[in-house]
């Protein structure tokens, strides 16, 4: 996208280049502002990149004449050529973002606004998975800086690489030139194939990817380093270059030129966005454009050329750079701000952009380019480069901060405050809660409320799904989730019902792959997505091959095709293998679709939630399968919907937010929150649907032995059938002052202290009186709590750790453990006795441990007093949200185990064999009673850098939603 260069930087000046940059300018603000016939518009990037290939090149090789390369010089020209008016447009943006965009697309924006002035913009556009080929809503306006990346990458491998040949061939001048068309060959040929890999794989790597556009400069450079025709010869190893086309007949460069231009307007009017690219089909602009630069070439004219030449396209021509840089965020800003925008508002935009451009090219960029003062010296036109990233880094960095302030934490969701979910009725959540207060996610948090089932969602590359089971893992029944991303988003509440039953939940989940047998094109591949069809054979094959499920629960977005019949055949293809396994099946009916950028929406319009409604006519789409269930059409299939809630009554719009939770994370899935808000309302579906109920001993082997979910009144105590309060700094006695450990707290049984909070928890509570710190520790009243020989007891609690971290969380000791019932007689006897530590952590740290204690308290085989952990266990979540802590004691194995489990997952394990036999005997056969407390201080966050002190904030309890402890054999 470079402009015509000064004299100085000029071989013999070329007029068609700079109409032949018009024409690629022309091609692009064509496709920006959807004109109708121009969807190929794109192509215009491919022929800028092949007019940089040859200038770049060309010129190094004319200032290799001189013996060297002279890179300071080279890049000091490069930085006052194009960096000041990057800096201008992305200095614009940044401001005018902050007036034009909802607050959390300004965030994204200025993330946006570093990247492209670092010239990195390409790589984070990557990252997000963007697909420039479908350009659609909330549409960064910086995009079109990916190429300007490319560019700017380029360059800085491009000229070390030719200084570098030039070093090289010192002695042997001659050898430069085959040297160099060697290389760029070479990389050319390598960057091509690399480019077919990657379209085949990944069409937003590939069309952003500076490895993939890598050939296309190759191409512009060959045009400049291919050697004259043998009736010319050189007048010097390091002469000017004489490109082949000098010495082409007339007839010749016509057929080149015309034809050139030909292959271009082709791709133009002809490739659109189900094209593949940049395969095999960006050879035709790349080849058509060096060809009107062969054409061209030498002292050669043309007929095209001269066209190219004339005075209107040179004139747009030098401007392509300026316009170029500040057409696509006048087009983006405005659709921010009104709308969507028709093709011929965007035509007139796209003109108006050319006054900032023209004013940017004549009063700062040809100012900088031609001053002597800073051309004089290369470090000062470095230090005006350096100066144009640093001034929009600072501005995006000031903007950016700010709005984060405005839109609030990006911690952990917290559900305090929020009563329950409410199994039928109307209303999301059980009536007589607290509904005042903010939206429950905040739009940052819901960006990235996400269920927590790690890579088991696998991406449109992958074929097959890992081994991603959830829940007990000794469980013989299982329930199996099965569809894309609109399963995925289900997992939370069908984790929970499975544990309910102590059954397992097995993960088979897709992006973008409709379980249905459909065909369909993956935006992301920019293809056929035939991944979908072999991922969902193999889902298939390895539930008919596998056990049994007890239940299979399948989901997905209805909306891949509105062909009816089609739809129905598709499902008919995948529910037959289904309905042969002989599980219950359950379709989960698609929840409303907003269309829209729910989070970014409500972060403009915080105390208006109603402004971010969609209408019902476009968020609830006509669902061929669940009418077809409900006619009673589709044997061995029951069909469930939370639509009547998330889109209730029969109004016009489907809310955004409801009873306070924010229900959506993007423009079509449910955040995870709403998702567990609905869990008891799908556990009420499911049941009406015929799913078994949880067992009233336990589940399928299971025999419950307590379960606690913590229902009571707001500021009561928990129940004194099952729990018992440690009162004081020590057992009765005390045989060991402060707990044993050096904790500074007093445990009391005041209600301020430990208390459920009305809405199906319990919570523990630090707290600080004139200067004296309190908390709370109940113990179950059950000491009997013993694993059965040759069997397994698994005890289990959902616990959200308090939320405080940094310095006002120094000395916070949250725990859920166990002591061997013998400690109650006496309270003596520890480590011996045994101790299990299901869960601990410390200080606000985003981890957690596992350890057992037994033996003696010095050493010994449990290596007292550290005893033998797990170390830390990273968990970014665990601090303020729930999460599934257990751990099982298993004597049906040889050796016996003691197994700790995170969310379903072993994160720790210890052996019999590892211990001696009579301590293994005295540490685990018996008895156990469980203990939940909040210490304050003590030697464990001690280790850790955490003392009490005066930042320690108190008043941040611990949440328990429920305690379970099961017995198997």
């Amino acid at each position: 996208m470079l402009a015509s260069e000064p004299p100085e930087e000029r071989g013999r000046f070329r007029p068609d280049i700079e109409g032949l940059r018009a024409v690629a300018l022309l091609a692009v603000l064509g496709f920006h502002a959807a004109v109708p016939g121009l969807a190929g518009g794109f192509v215009g990037v491919d022929v800028f990149f092949v007019l940089s290939g040859h200038l770049i090149t060309g010129l190094l090789v004319r200032e290799a004449a001189t013996g060297r390369i002279r890179l300071a010089e080279f890049f000091s020209r490069r930085a006052r050529r194009l960096l000041p008016s990057a800096a201008l447009v992305l200095a614009a943006v940044a401001l005018a973002g902050a007036w034009l965009t909802a607050p959390l697309r300004r965030t994204d924006l200025e993330h946006d606004v570093l990247a492209a002035a670092l010239s990195v913009a390409n790589w984070r556009f990557i990252g997000q998975q963007t697909d420039y080929l479908a350009a659609g809503r909330d549409q960064s306006p910086l995009l079109h800086f990916w190429s300007l990346a490319v560019e700017e990458q380029f360059y800085l491998i491009w000229a070390p690489l030719v200084a570098l040949l030039v070093v090289l061939t010192a002695r042997r001048r001659r050898a430069l030139r085959p040297l160099l068309l060697g290389l760029t060959a070479g990389l050319g040929l390598a960057s091509f194939a690399l480019a077919l890999h990657w379209t085949a794989g990944s069409v937003s790597l590939a069309y952003l990817g500076t490895p993939s556009r890598a050939w296309q400069f190759a191409a512009g450079a060959l045009v400049a380093v291919l050697p004259a025709a043998p009736v010319r010869r050189l007048r010097a190893a390091y002469g000017p270059s004489a490109p082949l086309g000098a010495a082409a007949p007339r007839a010749v460069r016509e057929l080149l030129g015309w034809g050139g231009l030909v292959a271009i307007g082709w791709a133009v009017l002809r490739f659109d966005a189900a094209t593949p690219y940049p395969g095999w089909a960006a050879l035709l602009p790349t080849a058509g454009t060096a060809a009107v630069l062969l054409a061209g070439a030498g002292t050669g004219t043309h007929t095209a050329g001269r066209l190219l030449a004339a005075r209107a396209p040179r004139a747009l021509g030098r401007l392509s750079y300026n316009l170029y840089l500040w057409h696509w965020p006048v087009l983006v800003l405005a659709e921010a701000r009104y709308g969507a925008l028709g093709w011929p508002v965007k035509v007139l935009l796209t003109a108006a952009a050319a006054l900032p451009a023209y004013a940017a090219m004549r009063w700062l960029e040809r100012p900088l380019r031609r001053s002597r003062v800073v051309a004089e010296l290369p470090r000062r036109g470095l230090a005006l480069g350096l100066t144009a990233v640093v001034l929009p880094v600072v501005l995006a960095l000031v903007v950016g901060t700010g709005t984060l302030r405005l839109l609030g934490p990006a911690g952990p969701v917290d559900l305090a405050g929020l009563t329950a979910g409410n199994p039928d009725g109307t209303s999301l959540l059980l009536p007589g809660g607290v509904t005042g207060g903010p939206v429950v996610p905040n739009p940052v948090q819901a960006r990235q409320d996400f269920p927590p089932d790690g890579a088991c969602e696998v991406p449109p590359t992958a074929v097959t799904s890992p081994e991603c089971r959830f829940g007990d893992p000794a469980a013989t029944d299982r329930i199996v989730l099965l569809g894309d991303s609109h399963a995925g988003q289900w997992f939370s509440p069908l984790l929970g019902i499975a544990a309910q039953r102590h059954w397992a939940l097995e993960e088979l989940v897709k992006q973008g792959c409709p379980l249905a047998q459909l065909p369909v094109v993956n935006p992301q591949l920019g293809r056929a997505y035939h991944e979908c069809d072999e991922w969902r054979a193999g889902a298939l094959e390895r539930l008919r091959t596998g056990p049994r499920p007890r239940l299979i629960v399948i989901a997905s977005l209805n909306r891949y095709t509105a062909d009816r019949e089609l739809l129905l055949r598709g499902w008919q293809q995948t529910l037959e293998p289904l309905r042969a396994l002989g599980a219950p099946i359950v379709y989960l009916e698609d929840p409303p679709t907003p269309g829209l950028d729910v989070p970014a929406c409500l972060s403009g319009h915080p105390e208006n939630p109603a402004a971010c409604s969609f209408p019902r006519a476009r968020g609830l789409w006509p669902d061929p399968l669940a009418e077809a269930v409900a006619a009673g059409t589709v044997p061995g299939v029951r069909s469930v919907s939370v639509n009547p809630v998330l889109c209730p009554g029969a109004g016009r719009d489907c809310p955004a937010v409801l009873d306070r939770i924010l229900l959506y994370r993007d423009d079509a899935h449910l955040t995870n929150t709403a998702a567990v808000v609905l869990a008891p309302r799908l556990e009420r579906l499911l049941a009406e649907a015929g799913v078994p109920a949880p067992a009233a001993g336990g589940g399928a082997g299971w025999r419950e032995l307590l379960r606690d979910e913590f229902d009571g009144p707001a500021g009561s105590a928990p129940s004194s059938a099952l729990w018992q309060h440690d009162l004081g700094t020590c057992y009765p006695g005390c045989p060991a002052a402060q707990w044993g450990t050096g904790e500074v707290e007093t445990m009391t049984d005041s209600t301020e202290n430990v208390r459920l909070d009305g809405a199906g928890a319990l919570e523990i509570r630090p707290t600080l009186v004139d200067g004296r710190w309190s908390s709370g520790r109940i113990e179950s009243r059950r000491s009997d709590l013993a694993a059965p020989v040759g069997g397994v007891l698994r005890l289990e609690a959902s616990i959200a750790l308090p939320e405080v971290t940094g310095p006002a969380a120094a000395g916070y000791w949250p725990a859920f453990w166990t002591l061997g019932s013998g400690l109650r007689d006496g309270y003596t006897g520890w480590p011996g006795i045994g101790e299990l530590d299901v869960l601990e952590s410390v200080n606000g740290r985003p981890s957690v441990f596992g350890t057992m204690h037994c033996g003696t308290a010095q050493g010994g085989p449990c290596q007292e007093p550290v005893g033998l952990g797990s170390g830390e266990q990273r968990c970014e979540g665990c601090w303020g949200g729930f999460h599934t802590y257990a751990v099982e004691v298993d004597r049906s194995t040889s050796p016996e185990q003691v197994r700790w489990y995170l969310d379903g997952r072993e994160f720790h394990r210890v052996t019999a064999d590892r211990i001696d036999a009579g301590v293994w005997d005295r540490a685990v056969h018996h008895g156990l009673f469980l203990i939940l407390d909040v210490a304050v201080g003590g030697s464990l966050p001690g280790a850790y850098g955490g003392a009490a002190g005066p930042a320690t904030e108190p008043g941040h309890p611990m949440r328990v939603r429920y305690v379970s402890v099961a017995a198997r054999g």
